[in-house]
């Protein structure tokens, strides 16, 4: 039975987008992010910061008297930290450690210097009141001292090995945390819809928790709490003396934030930006026809002047060029013989 031509059916497309499309689409969004004006920026990263803090606490508390050992344990609370970056992803916010992919649309000229570090400026600065604003409310909360206060005996020792790096240690896991991060933000790109991001997000943000890496937007709410707590009675003896707001800022906000930055900007986005958008040479006239002249598939396998099948519609063999299904007529798709042409 005929389709009724007066009733279109719309292309679906299923497929997530490839490395290349991605990189456009991932350079693109940079553009759009240097844009935002003051307000919007750093409101938006008020809301990053809560995100992630509130993915933090989630995964402090997961991870509280398991029997599973440390492997398994840290691989659950990357999961339930995973929570952060989904809530970034689609509910929209500006992630600091993210918004190093807009190095991609620096690197192509797009975006300028001063509009980079206006969006990072911006976006740390939001980050980090949102990151204290739910160290605040959870502090006051009194939800640390669930079961038996070993929750807020947890959030202490978390808080006191990150101030006990060294500048190196903190450098380096700073700049495997955010390459990971902009993976996941990266994969993002590929998707067609919100649950493929939430799939591309928890197993590689699972992966740098687990890892023991440090994010710079997480420990805005990792280290504070622990100061807060370590004052208090049954707490302050799991405290190293490292623990104050000097060793926060010095010891560790500093090395992991600039390991941050070379972990997404470079290994990520400096990397995807040379392969996919750098500016590539114009071939000489000419030579693309021979080269495809000298690398036929059928002549290299010895298959000149064997009858080959092919399509009429060559649209309804491969699809139209922006991923579509391609049309054929109300016959479908008609095969024909052909001969090749000799050598």
């Amino acid at each position: 039975m005929l389709a009724d031509p007066r009733i279109s059916t719309p292309d679906l497309h299923i497929d997530p987008y490839a490395p290349a499309e991605m990189a456009g689409r991932a350079q693109a969004a940079g553009v759009a992010k240097s844009r935002l004006d003051t307000l919007t920026t750093l409101t938006l990263g008020v809301l990053a910061g809560s995100f992630i803090a509130l993915g933090a606490q989630l995964a402090t508390v997961v991870g509280v008297e398991s029997a599973l050992g440390y492997g398994p344990t840290r691989l659950l609370a990357g999961v339930a930290f995973s929570v952060g970056l989904i809530l970034v992803i689609i509910a929209g916010a500006e992630l600091f450690t993210g918004n190093t992919l807009i190095v991609m649309a620096w690197l192509g000229k797009q975006v300028t210097t001063n509009q980079l570090l206006r969006n990072w400026t911006l976006a740390y600065l939001g980050n980090f009141a949102g990151a204290l604003g739910v160290v605040a409310l959870l502090y006051w909360s009194g939800q640390w001292s669930l079961s038996g206060d070993a929750v807020g005996r947890s959030a202490v020792i978390t808080a006191s090995n990150k101030v006990d790096l060294s500048f190196s240690e903190a450098l380096t896991r700073g700049i495997l945390c955010n390459a990971l991060v902009n993976l996941a933000v990266w994969l993002c790109f590929s998707a067609r819809s919100n649950v493929d991001k939430i799939f591309a997000i928890i197993p590689t943000i699972a992966g740098f928790v687990a890892s023991g890496f440090e994010h710079s937007v997480a420990n805005m709410y990792l280290i504070p709490i622990g100061i807060l707590l370590k004052d208090e009675p049954s707490l302050g003896a799991d405290a190293s003396p490292n623990l104050t707001w000097s060793g926060f800022i010095i010891d560790n906000l500093l090395p992991v934030t600039l390991g941050n930055v070379i972990g997404g900007g470079v290994l990520v986005a400096a990397v995807y930006w040379l392969v996919y958008l750098r500016p590539k040479a114009t071939p000489p006239a000419g030579t693309e026809k021979q080269a495809v002249r000298q690398s036929s598939p059928r002549e290299s396998l010895g298959l000149a002047g064997v009858p080959a099948v092919e399509a009429i519609d060559s649209e309804a063999a491969v699809g139209t060029a922006d991923g579509g299904s391609g049309g054929a007529d109300d016959e479908g798709s008609r095969l024909r013989l052909r001969e090749d042409p000799p050598a």
